[in-house]
């Protein structure tokens, strides 16, 4: 299957992230290289664009894509999470901008092998690193019941986590769950007739708790946006496009905590934490057009959350 995968919020983005032509841009989540090519088309030979992204079907094809750019290209195979790591040991510290699209690519939803799927029958896989260990196959057959239902109510934030699970432990029970078309019929099973005649697909919410457990998508995310504020030069930018509440949430707090100078008690009467703010944060998220999630519906719960290092 050709990877396609169509950039939600590109224009928005390279914009606010672009400040200088000569400089040195992130693209955290490199996926089809749509941010990157076109930040990259307004850089100078000068400058240079860094690409991650552990996915190695992605990389190979962003490759490709940015091979016709006027600025210097490096893509680093990594998960983001060792954003400064990777960088420090490329002799960079300091970058202008930096992008995180947090969205799962359309290449990974369609590709029924990958697993990512609840529309296409395929393996119940799901990671978007290959080499990882660990499956949403085990997942959904190794963990206890109580771990399942909290994964699926957190991270899917699923009303019927519990009943969900229920029936999912019953199923193992008499063989190994081991595609996506046997864990969607499970959980249409699960979940009340009268409760599925609205709203999305019923499996959606469940699937994208346990792709966040497989990938270990939030729990990275704060350290991770920490570390990508102390990399930015003065007047650098961090853009930060997220797909759901919890990720949102994660970025909205991150960016308020870096934001904010002192974080003391109101009753203390001197300041004790010497807490500085290292970025300026935009108070509203930028959102896609309606022309935008006309041209692609899986861009409607896209948001474009902003920070420049003061």
């Amino acid at each position: 299957m050709e990877f396609q995968h169509v950039s939600v919020l590109l224009e928005e983005t390279v914009t606010a992230v672009l400040t200088d032509p000569d400089g040195i841009y992130v693209d955290c989540t490199l996926g089809g290289a749509g941010h990157s090519h076109a930040l990259g088309e307004r850089l100078s030979e000068k400058g240079l664009l860094i690409g991650f992204d552990q996915d190695e079907v992605a990389l190979e094809v962003a490759k490709k894509r940015l091979s016709d750019l006027p600025c210097r290209v490096m893509t680093i195979p990594s998960n983001f999470r060792y954003l400064k790591k990777e960088l420090a040991e490329r002799g960079i510290d300091a970058v202008n901008g930096i992008i995180f699209d947090l969205g799962v690519s359309s290449y990974q939803l369609d590709t029924a092998e990958r697993g990512f799927s609840y529309m296409n029958d395929g393996p119940l896989d799901m990671r978007m690193d290959q080499h990882n260990q660990l499956s949403a196959e085990a997942v959904v057959n190794d963990y206890d019941a109580e771990e399942l239902v909290r994964i699926i109510k957190e991270y899917g934030e699923e009303r019927w986590a519990k009943r969900i699970v229920e029936f999912i432990v019953d199923a193992r029970q008499e063989e190994r769950i081991t595609t996506t078309g046997q864990l969607v019929s499970i959980i249409k099973k699960a979940i009340p007739a009268k409760a599925r005649q609205d709203g999305p697909h019923p499996a959606k919410r469940t699937f994208q708790a346990i792709r966040i457990e497989v990938n270990q998508e939030l729990s990275i995310l704060h350290d991770t946006f920490v570390d990508a504020a102390e990399l930015l030069t003065p007047g650098g930018r961090m853009g930060v496009i997220t797909f759901h509440s919890l990720e949102d949430r994660i970025t909205k707090q991150t960016f308020k905590e870096l934001s904010t100078g002192c974080i003391c008690p109101p009753e203390l009467p001197v300041c004790v934490c010497h807490h500085v703010a290292t970025v300026k944060a935009r108070n509203k998220a930028i959102e896609p057009s309606v022309e935008e999630i006309e041209r692609n519906p899986r861009s409607r719960s896209a948001k474009l959350r902003v920070a420049e290092k003061l």
